[in-house]
């Protein structure tokens, strides 16, 4: 996946429309988490990663070779400047708004499968001497450590 573009402010311009349509992707997604609406934040995810590979790809390239966006007008570097920076902050916002949303499904995965153990009969089994352990045997819960 490559920007296509004749010259370094051609190529600034599409940088910046990239920059600037995950920026309004990922912001999405956050105030989805934010609303307590994770569903919503899937919307967009395949168009979203699309997106990120390319950001990502061309980011790669300019690193590598600068040259490819120097001979852009600086007015034009100072926006794309302006809108990584823009998108920096939005990715902070989204971790924030992801990590929060995490902390909180745990604890109510925690929450749920403590309580299903406490709600068990716990086993009873008999000792030597024929008389009933209040011992109680060990039961396994699974938990999906992925979700």
């Amino acid at each position: 996946m490559n920007v296509t573009a004749e010259d370094a402010a051609e190529r600034v311009e599409q940088l910046i429309l990239l920059t600037d349509r995950l920026t309004s992707l990922v912001a999405g997604q956050a105030k989805a988490f934010e609303d307590r609406r994770p569903h919503e934040a899937a919307t967009y995810v395949e168009e979203t990663q699309r997106l990120a590979n390319m950001y990502r790809h061309e980011s790669a390239r300019i690193r590598a070779n600068p040259s490819l966006v120097d001979s852009a007008p600086r007015d034009q570097r100072l926006r794309l400047i302006r809108a990584t920076e823009a998108f920096d902050a939005v990715l902070a916002r989204q971790s924030r708004a992801v990590n929060a949303a995490k902390t909180v499904t745990e604890g109510l995965v925690r929450a749920i499968a403590e309580e299903v153990a406490s709600q068990r009969q716990k086993g009873v089994s008999y000792g030597a001497n024929g008389i009933q352990s209040p011992n109680a045997a060990a039961i396994a819960i699974t938990l999906n450590k992925r979700a």
